[in-house]
């Protein structure tokens, strides 16, 4: 922890600054996934309801979430129980 105030106030300039660089280096990531995005919506190869379950799905693969007890539970909440 930073013992004084002006100490304080040089490392949120710090940390800022290196926020700032971070941020700038992913911005183009960003801009290639929206162009992505539109890539697949105007060839008509997915609409955006497509798009969202498919990234929702690699979110769920990437976390390695047990899609079972996903599934078990949901069904349970919505009382879909097998």
């Amino acid at each position: 922890m930073a013992s004084t105030n002006e100490e304080r106030k040089r490392y949120v300039k710090e940390y800022i600054r290196s926020l700032a660089a971070i941020e700038e280096c992913i911005e183009p990531y960003k801009e290639q996934k929206r162009e992505l995005r539109s890539e697949f919506r105007e060839n008509g190869w997915l609409n955006t309801d497509e798009l969202r379950a498919a990234v929702k799905a690699y979110r769920l693969y990437k976390g390695k979430v047990n899609i079972d007890e996903v599934v078990e539970n949901f069904n349970m909440l919505s009382g879909e129980e097998e």
